[in-house]
């Protein structure tokens, strides 16, 4: 039925934390004659396939990876594939076929991770299988998080212990832009509902960093390693995970620093407009903005958050004045609370996280400081790409 001998080949997880191989995920492929090896993966896309074949292939890789785990150290663990298309056919009560090969190789369920791949599957079903991994003691995954809202539905369902990053999301957010501010927010929300983040598909230095943005636990990919037929040792990463993650430590000094210059920046830039506020605030007067490059817009709010004067935006060497604002209520904005609690007793400036501008479609960053005795409070919107 098929042109070559199934295998299991084993691709690392490496740990960001000590950068030794934690555990290994199996991948299918089929060993031909003259000892090349292909990708098993097509296969289950070629919807002419019979069923039965392509489900006992299935499990002969399975097999042949359980049978050879063994020879991984003791403190490692496997991910195996698990497709929804072979888990929703089970009869209700049906003892898992799975923890049925766990039990026959001696595997402890303990260190075995099912990863359920593919967007197919009754959510219902599947996660009357998950309860059975997990009554077994075994961990579960979910592949290709961040692939759809179908996605986002499993995660709800499942409540996984693990979520790996849909990898052609993840390559496309480590180049920045709007995706990355996505995968992000993902890692968040998995980080809020207990989950570890694996990041597949790391390739470049690029996108390590960027995984280690995103709080990865383990992180996968040729950068680090190719499924391989055999194991590798488990340290064998670790001089080289270390430099990397060097290199990452010291462009976030560079970026804390740069972030420190531009809060000192700001008080000097504050004081500057606060003073010009508190002295009639006459346009003709306002100050040469050149030396700030960073600088979009300023404009003034009471305490409660309602607008009181135009914005005056910096733009090709002037201001411009926009009255368009005057009124609106900016309370509910996060960095508005912060100012609240943070920066009304002491009056210190107060510095947001990074946020895309609705109206401008800009990455920026408020800063804000309340000034005449707590009546007022000046904004000053800063655009991030600049940083």
């Amino acid at each position: 039925m098929f042109n070559g001998q199934p295998l299991a080949c084993f691709q690392p997880f490496i740990d960001t934390a000590t950068g030794r191989i934690a555990g290994v995920e199996a991948l299918g492929r089929l060993r031909h004659d003259d000892g090349t090896l292909t990708s098993v993966g097509p296969l289950f896309a070629e919807h002419q396939l019979p069923v039965a074949a392509l489900r006992e292939l299935d499990r002969e890789i399975r097999d042949n990876a359980l049978a050879r785990f063994a020879e991984a150290p003791a403190d490692w663990f496997l991910s195996l594939n698990m497709s929804p298309r072979w888990m929703t056919r089970l009869k209700p009560g049906q003892q898992l076929p799975s923890l049925e090969q766990l039990a026959r190789h001696r595997v402890d369920p303990a260190r075995v991770v099912f990863e359920i791949v593919e967007l197919s599957g009754d959510n219902q079903r599947l996660a009357e299988v998950v309860h059975g991994y997990r009554q077994a003691g075994a961990r579960v995954a979910v592949d290709d998080f961040g692939a759809g809202y179908s996605q986002l539905d499993r995660v709800l369902a499942l409540q996984p212990d693990i979520l790996k990053l849909d990898m052609r999301l993840f390559q496309a957010a480590a180049k920045g832009g709007p995706s990355s501010e996505v995968v992000k927010a993902l890692a968040l929300m998995a980080e809020k509902t207990g989950c570890w983040i694996i990041a597949e598909g790391v390739e470049t230095e690029a996108e390590l960093q960027f995984a280690l943005e995103c709080g990865a636990r383990y992180v996968q990919g040729y950068l680090f390693a190719a499924a391989e037929p055999g194991f590798f040792a488990a340290d064998a990463f670790v001089a080289p995970f270390a430099r990397l993650r060097q290199t990452y430590v010291r462009n976030k000094l560079a970026e804390r620093s740069r972030l420190m210059q531009l809060r000192g920046e700001l008080v000097e830039l504050m004081a500057r407009l606060q003073g010009w506020a508190q002295a009639g605030g006459v346009a003709a007067q306002l100050p040469d903005m050149t030396a700030y490059p960073w600088m979009l817009r300023f404009y003034q709010c009471d305490r409660h958050g309602t607008q009181l004067t135009p914005n005056l935006d910096w733009r090709r060497g002037g201001w411009q004045l926009d009255d368009s604002y005057v009124g609106h209520n900016w309370s509910w904005r996060p960095y508005f609370y912060q100012l609240l609690a943070e920066g009304w007793d002491e009056r210190r400036l107060i510095l947001s996280n990074t946020y895309r501008d609705a109206t401008t479609n800009q990455y920026c960053l408020t800063a804000g400081q309340f000034f005449d005795h707590g009546q007022r409070l000046l904004l000053i919107d800063v655009d991030a790409a600049t940083l």
